[in-house]
């Protein structure tokens, strides 16, 4: 039997390098290539199964019933500072499942949440945390169900780290995933990129500067709902969080098989994370979002979904920025106005540690 070319630990598997040297680097959290190869030689020998091999942030279940199937999606967050410009690790932890198990196409139901906290963290930091998670369980229209506590010592967890895992129902008819890219389709994403890692990089006052930005950090199952009524032929969803526009675009040209070509002048970037990014020597192509959505659908339905997104409140700046080709394959290249094109690569290690 052929080898299973990809595992949904967040993220497909696409080839790389042996690049570790027999420890656990911090690039290895970062979704790109350290975390690629870490599911390569690790997990994906000991936990294939046809699953996990769809390589999507979601696993699809069969279920008893006809007409439609189980989404499951687990995450863990460990983001720094807890709190942060625009939101905190509460809602980063609710916002970031719903979106997951969405990105199937799913109706979010439930949700499970685990907490291991860190011995001196404050009983209202807590409480603020899980107030913010009710609060955002509420404007996901899901359940928080089930849930554990533990506790370590001082200096062992960074305050809190929280793990969930969210469930949702895909309708009948619905076949969403990496694997489903064709050539023709059109790409369109929802929203201004960057704007979640670059709030969370001024909050811990790496940055030297103050800036007004916000994390985009969001539910977006309302918005998915809107995009599948005027686009129901959609062939890909997916929330580029860690490595970014172009790490999400890498695995998703190789689970599909294909060529992605982005068009530079339609990708939308805040002006204020585009002047930060250029300060620092940061490309936002590849900065965490945690409110966004990339849709590969269709052309004959882009127009449609387009404004779909755009008729939306968290949808508003969404473009079209590109289009997939048969050739090359699995590649991403971002086309220049002036200057041709240039290969969009996998990141390789972590642009920003500890923000998701």
């Amino acid at each position: 039997m052929d080898k299973p070319t990809s595992l949904n630990f967040e993220g497909a598997y696409c080839p790389v390098p042996h690049v570790h040297e027999g420890k656990i680097l911090l690039g290895h959290g970062s979704g790109g290539r350290l975390t690629h190869d870490l599911i390569e030689r690790i997990f994906l020998p000991h936990f294939s199964n046809p699953h996990l091999d769809e390589g999507n942030d979601f696993a699809r279940i069969p279920s008893s019933s006809e007409g439609g199937r189980l989404a499951v999606s687990t995450d863990a967050h460990i983001v720094s500072p807890l709190f942060f410009p625009g939101g905190d690790i509460g809602k980063l932890a609710v916002c970031g499942t719903v979106n997951d198990v969405a990105m199937s196409g799913a109706i979010p139901l439930y949700l499970t949440a685990s907490f291991i906290l860190e011995e001196g963290l404050s009983i209202d930091s807590l409480e603020q945390i899980v107030i913010s998670m009710e609060n955002s369980a509420r404007e996901a229209g899901i359940k928080i169900i089930a849930g554990d506590t533990k506790v370590v010592e001082k200096g062992k967890a960074d305050g809190c780290f929280i793990s969930t895992t969210g469930f949702g129902w895909i309708p009948g008819g619905v076949n969403i995933g990496g694997d489903y890219a064709r050539p023709g389709d059109i790409i369109l994403v929802s929203g201004t990129l960057g704007d979640h890692g670059i709030a969370v990089l001024s909050a811990r006052g790496d940055l030297g500067l103050e800036t007004l930005i916000q994390s985009d950090v969001a539910p977006l199952n309302s918005m998915i709902v809107d995009l599948l009524a005027a686009a129901p032929d959609t062939h890909v969803l997916r929330d580029p969080t860690r490595g970014g526009l172009a790490t999400t675009l890498n695995e998703i040209a190789c689970q599909s098989d294909v060529c992605i070509r982005l068009y530079e002048e339609n990708i939308p970037v805040h002006p204020s994370v585009r002047a930060v990014c250029e300060l620092l020597g940061f490309d936002p192509l590849y900065i965490a979002n945690e409110g966004k959505l990339i849709a590969i659908v269709p052309p004959a339905q882009s127009e449609d979904a387009l404004q779909a997104l755009q008729a939306h409140p968290l949808g508003n700046n969404a473009m079209r920025i590109g289009v997939v080709e048969p050739e090359p394959r699995r590649k991403v290249l971002l086309q220049i106005p002036t200057s041709g094109s240039r290969i969009l690569d996998m990141i390789s290690g972590e642009m920003l540690p500890r923000i998701c």
